[in-house]
């Protein structure tokens, strides 16, 4: 299909912290098990990941490893490079797409490693926010059941929280229903915060109502507050907000469905029909996401795919918001079941009362048998499962871990049900497995011209490896060993392990770690400075150039900004970050007809992040700029508001999810 291209992982360690829009969101009226969960278990980098940010808007044909699973009733596609994600869920006795499959693969900003792409649905396990592995292969093997029967396996070693994953697809042998069983495993001693949504994309349109067993529901806006709210009616205001195009701001509804002992919530239209998901218990959230009828709203459904495809969410989680962890104990195996498929009921009567309707709807899908498969699957004994074919071979980290786990002598991490073999390992576990079995890892020599901008490919977090680190000598072992010890929040061993990185081989990679320790520690001239020598050393890679330009923008050295971006081969000056930044400085050194120039001829940040006021916030203040400068005076708040209503954003530059 229509394909953006990811291009390559950006090598620079995320060490400045998550920008996810949940992770800091505030609460009223909440009682006290959400309260915990709120507090519990956030992070602040999405360590050892690396970001997937080398993404171009651009399209092109691309073929992606696609497994079906087919019968009379039903068919089902994963996409096995991206997560292995339910690509598409088609009814086959009416024909009926199910889900919003997107026409593109086209890669924005809304994940935790920056690169999603809407539709289908979407696994999510690690912290909130899109998984790490939205963008990535998963392991994929063909499964024999006990009864002869067969199953699609994806799983993988989740990094970030060190659990294994893994989620068997399988078709429903006596009803319409796609089933997913998802078991996620606790290998480790001690406890682990969990977090898991499916993400369902599902059509929208101005007919689709979205029900579940709910009155109530938990609201988070881009404000940044989450609220109780009555629902459908959420500020009684008349508005029937189970319906998505009456919303004109994006939004999420966790609805209260008290411990139901079958979840479930369904999106049906004019028609009375359309998909529902239902689930056993320990799956017990259930969300809308809505984008929103605002301008920046559209633009952002736009954005995402090719055309004009508007979709909504309807999503499951483990918890009642995505704001939340739970606590996973240590050695434990939390499993549970989910099915999709068609859920049919009264058209008149789903789309009166929201009493009316959630009660049609429940009939609806307890007319699919949905209670029935889920119990049976839930009552299925796994232990006879038989691997009888791989599919696909991901990531090595498995493997990698296997191998630690053996050289300390604690239980493997390979089993049967999700094997990890050494034939996995490749480039990104080298220097560590050459570290933990032979003693000693190769380094490259920044001072040589060949190896100049090789750096690390890939990090840890993991405290395991602090040891084997340790052990070894050179440059890049102490600078694993700064970044380790930001994953535990040890910011001073951090710094005295990169200095002690440079000290030994001047370095690109240890000084913008140090300007990132620095600018968080508000020295803005010390951060300046360790960019300048990063940049001096690394000059053609573009993640550095944006952030060093970033950092003398926000320390208020717009000139020097200038200067910097003047310096960039012209590659790097076409990149969107860089072409905001110098529209940006531009305006703050008061070269307005420079910034003019820029947004006329269009600045497009291919990765701008989910919430990001950059674009909009830029033409008002070169609005207000303007404003000032024809009526003689300053620019203050009032002059900046009477520019926005005046002179309100384009829609390419408007992405405001709330107004």
């Amino acid at each position: 299909m229509p394909s953006g291209d990811l291009g390559e992982v950006n090598p620079l360690p995320p060490i400045a912290g998550s920008g996810d829009l949940h992770k800091d969101a505030g609460a009223d009226d909440v009682d006290d098990e959400l309260r915990f969960g709120l507090g519990y278990g956030k992070v602040e980098t999405v360590l050892p990941y690396l970001m997937q940010d080398g993404y171009s808007r651009g399209l092109r044909e691309a073929a992606h490893p696609v497994a079906v699973l087919e019968n009379s009733s039903v068919r089902a596609e994963f996409l096995l490079d991206l997560g292995g994600r339910l690509w598409s869920l088609v009814d086959k006795r009416t024909g009926r797409e199910l889900l919003h499959r997107n026409p593109v693969f086209r890669p924005a900003n809304l994940a935790l490693r920056n690169a999603w792409f809407a539709g289908g649905v979407e696994w999510n396990l690690g912290t909130t926010g899109h998984w790490p592995l939205t963008c990535s292969p998963v392991h994929a093997v063909r499964v024999r059941r006990e009864d002869g029967t067969e199953a699609l396996r994806m799983y993988e070693y989740e990094r970030m929280r060190g659990l294994i994953v893994s989620i068997d697809a399988s078709l429903a042998q006596d009803a319409p229903l796609l089933v997913v069983t998802v078991s996620i495993r606790n290998p480790r001693d001690t406890e682990v915060p969990v977090y898991w949504w499916s993400n369902i994309a599902v059509p929208e349109r101005e007919d689709v109502r979205v029900v579940a067993p709910a009155d109530s529901a938990y609201r988070f806006g881009y404000e940044g507050t989450l609220s109780t709210v009555p629902f459908p009616d959420a500020y009684a205001d008349g508005v029937d907000r189970s319906y998505t195009t009456r919303s004109r701001d994006a939004a999420d509804y966790f609805f209260e469905l008290n411990r139901a002992p079958t979840p479930w919530i369904a999106a049906l239209d004019g028609e009375g029909k359309g998909l529902f998901q239902a689930s056993t218990a320990r799956l017990r959230g259930r969300k809308l996401f809505l984008w929103g009828t605002a301008q920046g709203s559209r633009h952002w459904q736009r954005w995402l795919t090719d055309g004009d495809h508007p979709y909504l969410e309807i999503q499951a989680g483990l918890a009642r918001t995505q704001l939340e962890h739970l606590p996973m104990p240590a050695g434990e195996t939390w499993r549970w079941s989910e099915v999709y498929g068609l859920a049919e009921a009264d058209a008149e009567v789903v789309h009166g009362s929201w009493e009316q309707a959630v009660s049609a709807a429940g009939d609806a899908v307890r007319r699919t048998r949905a209670d029935e498969v889920l119990a049976r699957e839930d009552g299925r004994d796994t232990r006879a499962d038989e691997v009888v074919e791989v599919l696909q071979r991901a990531s090595g980290w498995g493997a990698l871990e296997d191998a630690r786990r053996k050289h300390a002598g604690e239980p493997p991490l390979s089993t049967a049900a999700t094997p990890f073999p050494a034939s996995d390992l490749g480039a990104e576990q080298a220097w560590w497995i050459d570290a933990l079995e032979h003693g000693s890892a190769a380094e490259p020599d920044p001072a040589s011209d060949a190896d100049a901008s090789v750096g690390p490919l890939s990090y840890q977090s993991d405290p395991a490896w602090e040891p084997v680190v340790a052990a070894q000598p050179g440059w890049t072992a102490r600078l694993h060993e700064g970044v380790l010890a930001v994953a535990r929040g040890r910011w001073d061993s951090a710094v005295q392990a990169w200095r002690a990185s440079v000290a030994l081989t001047d370095n690109g990679w240890a000084w913008r770690n140090l300007a990132v320790a620095a600018s968080r520690d508000g020295d803005v001239v010390a951060a300046a400075d360790a960019y300048a020598k990063a940049h001096a050393l690394l000059p053609h890679l573009l993640p550095l150039s944006i952030e060093a330009v970033r950092q003398l923008l926000d320390s208020g050295r717009a000139a020097d900004a200038l200067a910097l971006i003047e310096s960039l081969d012209a590659a790097q000056r076409a990149d969107g970050r860089i072409r905001y930044a110098e529209a940006a400085a531009a305006l703050k050194v008061g070269d307005l007809d420079r910034c003019e120039r820029l947004l006329d001829e269009g600045i497009e940040i291919a990765d701008l992040e989910e919430g990001e006021t950059s674009l909009d916030g830029l033409w008002v203040d070169y609005q207000a700029a303007r404003v000032a400068e024809r009526d003689g005076v300053e620019v203050t708040d009032a002059v900046r508001e009477h520019a926005a209503r005046d002179f309100p954003p384009p829609e390419r530059y408007d992405f405001r999810m709330h107004v």
